[in-house]
């Protein structure tokens, strides 16, 4: 098969982009070529911004596709254009969205491709569910042979998957625990949460590439492993050699400070218990079975990250945050003690 990637450096399609280069597909990544280091020698970049839409029409003028793969549509007038640019030229699209589209608040903590699409608390899900309503009335009324994904929380080597952090990434958080301070978690650390490592999504991914039976279809593709809060945050301090000291707080109450927008992130997606039924991917993609649990997974990223500074990006500011949090929640059950 003849495969385009739009992206293919991101978390996601990393994965992708690697193990396809190790079959006889022909690879193709159309991005703007600033990552070439990270692409296998044997996968070909076309150098262009996609946004562009007139250089993209240039860029890819005469060229089919077997498979196109967009990892980079968050808005549907990136999916008009993609459309426009592809239609007619592939034999499957597929459009990776999120599983963060799910219903917030849920009605069942079990989630199935048949659970209803709506969230009122994050701006970047209700994107990803117009997008989906955009592809498939392009696939009843036109034909556009659209193949929808939905991974859920995904990581590689290079960051650790946590609840709270700051805008510049988890290793604030890492840090925080290496100095023996106490980590934010949202809640009280009970609620269930799947994390998924990008080698095991890219392996049911590839497996939809040319599968008659994914046209017009929709999957999520996750872990079946569930994890609590307290066990993801204790098997990362466990990683580091060090005790994990937690300070819990109601997501609502983080939501509400305004500073970082965990009206999204955790209203709207990780403080929701969440289960994912698999049944679907594994139908569609026979074998398949996420194999990276996370206590192995989360060991190889902390070791990679100890071992290259480029990932241990400093965020002073969110430090200082939790340092504010931390002693505003004391100093409040200090009052209501004092007055009790």
């Amino acid at each position: 098969m003849k495969v385009l990637i739009i992206g293919g450096t991101g978390t996601i399609s990393t994965a992708v982009t690697r193990l396809l280069a190790k079959t006889k597909h022909e690879v193709v990544l159309l991005n703007r070529g600033s990552k070439r280091e990270e692409v296998p020698e044997n996968v070909s970049i076309i150098p262009c911004d996609i946004n562009n839409e007139t250089d993209a029409v240039a860029a890819l003028d005469g060229m089919r596709f077997d498979v196109v793969c967009e990892f980079i549509g968050f808005e549907v007038g990136q999916l008009e254009r993609d459309y426009r640019l592809f239609a007619g030229k592939t034999k499957q699209f597929i459009y990776i969205s999120s599983a963060s589209a799910y219903q917030k608040p849920l009605s069942d903590y079990k989630v199935t491709e048949g659970t209803p699409l709506a969230n009122p608390h994050w701006e970047y899900s209700r994107n990803k569910i117009a997008c989906e309503e955009f592809l498939m009335k392009m696939y009843r009324e036109n034909g556009f042979p659209v193949t929808i994904v939905r991974p859920s929380h995904t990581y590689d080597h290079r960051s650790v998957p946590l609840g709270v952090h700051g805008d510049k990434g988890s290793w604030q958080v890492l840090k925080r625990m290496l100095e023996g301070k106490p980590v934010i978690i949202h809640g009280d650390g009970t609620s269930l949460w799947t994390v998924t490592h990008n080698s095991d999504f890219a392996k049911a991914f590839v497996g939809l590439m040319g599968n008659v039976h994914a046209i017009g279809e929709t999957y999520h593709i996750t872990s079946d492993e569930t994890l609590t809060w307290n066990q993801i945050y204790k098997i990362v301090a466990d990683c580091l050699g060090v005790e994990l000291k937690p300070y819990y707080v109601p997501s609502d109450f983080l939501s509400a400070l305004g500073k970082y927008d965990f009206e999204g992130s955790l209203i709207g997606d990780k403080a929701s218990s969440v289960v994912f039924d698999n049944s679907k991917i594994k139908r569609a993609v026979p074998g398949y079975v996420a194999t990276v649990r996370f206590d192995t997974g989360a060991r190889e990223t902390i070791e990679y990250i100890l071992q290259h500074e480029e990932c241990q990006v400093e965020d002073a500011e969110f430090d200082q945050w939790c340092d504010c949090v931390i002693a505003a929640m004391e100093k409040a059950k200090q009052e209501v003690l004092n007055h009790g």
